[in-house]
């Protein structure tokens, strides 16, 4: 470094500036070193002008394809291996869902009530079991109904005697007619008399079917198979025909359905399939989409469109043999629609974007990385359908691409040896 003195300072200012150092012999130990600290200062400069010239800035990113590099860490060519976690492009299937938001709903609710008025003699249910059709529910006061029919039949067993004399005076007088022994007037009424107390009679005998069929309400059996829940009514208190209340609510529980909504744009593609004759499976999941519970089957589209949300429900039937579906429990559904085979297929996991392309790192025979522009289709699960861009067999970097760039060395592992390593 060339340190010239300023075009200000002559010989004499320069000479009384810099200090002088003696060539031979110790210092003058009478005088002190004058202006020590200007070495100080200069060897300072020094050093940072050296770190400033052999500082080298980063080399920019290649680009790739005529598009915009995409995000690199450090330098590949020229420097160690990079320790990457590879996957292999696959031929597979994969399947095209569409998933909605649904509720469980039982495929049959009832609401139990007494068709008779009475006080509540017992309940024969526990709350919450599950009852099957025809079981006992409920036994409401009978006697009253059973004096009702004694009193129907007794009726109708004097009404049947009137009919009995009636038509025995009918049979004399038809004898007596034609010997003119009686007039025709009189057999006319006779008839008339008879006619009438056969319509006695059969009032009478409905009268005793309605008593009887008190009697069977007075006895409240299940109408369907399914879970009873809370007790509406105790026992002793006394229940009319048809209160709104009801004594009890039943739910099919086993099959349960699932209604659940898509947005119209998904239709033509379900009428399609529906149309042709396919059945649709549909899963339900949790609330997270974590868990699965149940699988089921699309059972029938509802016969409108929601204008004021552009949707559609659809209900699923599930067999529900575990109990695993509960009533108006939220879930969400996922409709297959269709299943894609022979795809090339990656990890999710092994594809990057960025503003202006989709693309992989794709590992070369010679442990080098390359840009690979892809194209997906149809992404489920950990999977994604890759159209365009890989083939079956294709190594692509699933792990550690944040120090990958183009041309960048790398030293491979499959996810699967990773994976049995860090467990072992």
């Amino acid at each position: 470094m060339n340190l010239e003195p300023p075009n200000a300072l002559d010989r004499h200012d320069l000479q009384e500036t810099l200090p002088s150092f003696p060539t031979t012999g110790p210092p003058h130990s009478g005088k002190p070193r004058k202006y020590g600290w200007l070495w100080l200062v200069i060897l300072v400069l020094v050093g940072v002008g050296a770190y400033y010239h052999f500082r080298s800035p980063a080399s920019p990113a290649k680009a790739v394809s005529g598009a915009a590099q995409p995000p690199g860490g450090m330098p590949g060519r020229g420097s160690g291996a990079i320790p990457v976690v590879a996957a292999i492009a696959r031929k597979g299937s994969i399947g095209v869902y569409f998933t909605g938001l649904g509720a469980v709903t039982p495929i049959y609710t009832v609401t139990i009530k007494s068709q008779i008025s009475g006080y509540l003699m017992q309940v024969l249910y526990k709350e919450g079991q599950i009852v099957n059709k025809g079981d006992a529910l409920a036994e409401i006061d009978p006697r009253p109904y059973q004096v009702m029919l004694e009193q129907a039949q007794a009726g109708l067993a004097r009404d049947q005697a009137n009919l009995e004399n009636a038509k025995v005076d009918l049979k004399r007088y038809q004898t007596l007619v034609p010997l003119k022994a009686v007039p025709e007037q009189q057999l006319a009424t006779q008839e008339a008399l008879v006619k009438s107390d056969q319509a006695i009679v059969q009032t009478d005998q409905a009268q005793i079917d309605v008593a009887k069929l008190d009697l069977v309400y007075c006895h409240i059996i299940a109408p369907i198979t399914g879970r009873v829940g809370l007790r509406l009514v105790d026992p002793g208190n006394y229940v009319t025909a048809n209160d709104a209340t009801g004594l009890v609510v039943i739910t099919q529980v086993e099959p349960i359905s699932v209604i659940f909504t898509l947005p119209e744009d998904q239709l033509p593609a379900i009428l399609a399939k529906t149309r042709a004759g396919a059945q649709l499976k549909v899963e339900a999941y949790d609330r997270e989409m974590k868990a699965k519970i149940s699988q089921g089957w699309l059972a029938t589209i509802d016969n409108q469109i929601d204008p004021t949300t552009g949707t559609v429900k659809l209900r699923a039937n599930f067999e529900n043999r575990d109990g695993s579906l509960f009533p108006n429990q939220f879930v969400n559904a996922r409709l297959l629609v269709e299943e894609k085979q022979g795809v090339t297929l990656v990890p999710t996991a092994t594809v990057q974007r960025n503003s202006q392309i989709t693309y992989v790192y794709l590992v070369k025979p010679d442990s080098t990385v390359t840009v690979r522009n892809i194209t997906l289709g149809t992404s489920e699960g950990e999977d994604s359908e890759v159209t365009s861009g890989l083939v079956p067999g294709d190594q692509v970097v699933m792990t550690g691409v944040d120090k990958l760039q183009e041309g960048s060395k790398v030293r491979t592992s499959k996810s699967g040896e990773r994976s049995a390593r860090g467990s072992s």
